[in-house]
């Protein structure tokens, strides 16, 4: 009886003992099966991922095999070339890119020779490896399907300045100096550093779009100590692009289409060089249209056209809120249009553009100024090593587009009288430039620059000034520069300048600026 007894316990007990076990292995399979689903979906995500990075790492590995079997044929050609002929010269280095702004421009390798050609072509294969191995790092997302692209680049001026100027790592013009002033001043500043956002879009009606937006950081200094190291950041370009085979369309904020060159210059990023010394420029809202049409002999005309934002020139009325410039009190655009020609030389291209604006501005109490102005633009190979380029412009009414040093119109009193007078401000100016480039990776620029508002205006209208502390009758800048680019991605550069202001009672101020700077690319 009593074995029975202790079986039965030991079967009561088993039993219990596997209704307690049941509940907690139901409660792991469960946990199991949503970590199983979790572990799927996120196998799911790399898989997509992998298999985008795979094809783009395909186009790559596509691209690079067309160079290295370009590359080796290049060889085998030079290795012809030099069984023939006697030991040539030392091969020179690639040539950059056509200068900005300039209207066309050559096919990759159009007019070199077969060692030019081929240290191209390497310098394209490393920048196609360099591409490869980017693909397996971690990269920019977007939240859209297509591709976006981050660049900009990190810039350091170290500066010096011997006279007083409106402004110290960039200067424009010189000013009188004040009591408190010292003879000269150095500093440092990194507020010209960019970042500059691209996307690349979808095909729409057949056009390529594609969208950018670049910013930097000179917008000015927040009332805060330290507040010079930390430049506030400001919104530089950024458009919309349609592009077919032979049109494009562009809406957004971008530079004067008219006035497309500016002298080389790594020193003055936030402001073209020559800024209110005869280089026009503004970043402006816009919509235009470019038409290209091929011509024999390889030439081809660039024809653009479009409507401004209509920049007069004056500070905003407020902080805070958006109000209408003069110009906009119009009530209509300004307009624009440029027509150029070019054709490759020597590697390069040659280029010649005119262009013209008009605005209508309004300055209130019935007062009418109508702003104009003309533009012409060249850039000329002359011979292997050396480019001669330039601009000029002459207008009425034009310092919202850096014309005239700044000044749009002359006033004989206050804007809010109705008796005062107001008359756009006649000017001439324009700057040229020689470019000495032995290499690939260095260059020498020496530029000269002048705005010349008509002084013979200036002394018959009783002038009051409403842009600067006295109406500025001639400003001139002299510059000279090497730029140097030990990598594609390394820049060093020194540059100097030298400012002489004219006032309209005849002083005049001058100004010396030296400038190092060392940048970054990304």
């Amino acid at each position: 009886m009593r074995m029975c007894v202790a079986g039965g316990l030991l079967l009561l007990s088993a039993a219990s003992a596997r209704a307690q076990e049941a509940p907690a292995q139901a409660a792991t399979a469960a946990s199991a099966a949503t970590e199983l689903k979790l572990l799927v979906e996120t196998l799911h995500e790399v898989q997509a991922q992998v298999q985008a990075l795979h094809g783009q790492m395909s186009e790559l590995r596509s691209e690079d095999q067309g160079l290295r079997e370009e590359v080796l044929a290049l060889r085998r050609e030079l290795e012809l070339v030099r069984g023939q002929q006697a030991p040539p010269a030392p091969p020179q280095e690639a040539v950059f890119p056509v200068t900005p702004g300039a209207a066309g421009g050559p096919a990759p390798g159009q007019g070199l020779s077969v060692p030019e050609r081929l240290d191209r072509l390497e310098e394209n294969q490393e920048l196609a490896d360099g591409k490869i191995n980017d693909q397996v790092q971690t990269k920019v997302e977007s939240g859209s399907k297509y591709r976006l692209r981050l660049s900009g680049i990190v810039l350091l001026n170290l500066y010096g300045n011997r006279g007083a100027v409106d402004n110290q790592d960039f200067p424009q013009f010189a000013v009188a100096p004040q009591a408190l002033d010292s003879k000269g001043a150095f500093g440092g500043s990194l507020r010209q550093s960019q970042i500059g956002l691209q996307v690349f879009g979808p095909d729409i009606a057949g056009a390529r779009s594609s969208a950018d937006l670049k910013f930097d950081f000179a917008a000015g200094f927040p009332g805060v100590p330290y507040g010079n190291s930390t430049g506030l950041m400001r919104l530089r370009t950024g458009t919309i692009r349609l592009d077919w085979a032979h049109t494009s369309l562009v809406a957004g904020q971008d530079h004067l289409f008219f006035a497309p060159l500016a002298p080389s210059s790594i020193a003055s990023l936030a402001a073209p060089a020559f800024s209110y010394a005869g280089a026009l420029w503004s970043w402006t809202p816009q919509v235009r249209i470019e038409h290209r049409v091929g011509l024999p002999g390889s030439s081809s005309l660039l024809l653009q056209g479009g409507i401004l934002d209509s920049i007069s020139g004056e500070l905003p009325a407020n902080e805070y809120f958006r109000a209408p410039t003069n110009g906009e009190k119009s009530d209509q655009p300004a307009y624009a249009a440029r027509v150029a020609w070019s054709r490759p030389f020597f590697g390069r291209s040659v280029s010649a553009g005119v262009g013209g604006y008009y605005a209508r501005q309004d300055w209130g109490w019935g007062r009418s100024v109508d702003a104009w102005t003309g533009t012409a633009d060249a850039l000329l190979p002359l011979g292997k090593f050396f480019d001669l380029s330039g601009e000029f412009y002459r207008g009425r009414a034009v310092g919202g587009l850096g014309g005239a040093i700044g000044q749009t119109v002359l006033v004989s009193g206050l804007l809010a009288d109705p008796a005062t007078m107001v008359q756009g401000l006649n000017s001439m100016g324009g700057w040229v430039q020689l470019k000495f480039k032995p290499r690939a990776k260095f260059e020498i620029n020496a530029a000269y620059g002048q705005d010349n508002p008509f002084a013979s205006q200036i002394r018959l209208f009783s002038s009051l000034p409403i842009f600067y502390e006295s109406v500025l009758a001639r400003n001139q800048a002299t510059l000279a520069n090497f730029i140097y680019q030990p990598r594609s991605d390394v820049l060093f550069s020194v540059e100097y300048r030298h400012l002489r202001t004219t006032e309209s009672y005849g002083e005049f101020n001058t100004a010396n600026h030296l400038n190092v700077v060392l940048g970054y690319t990304f």
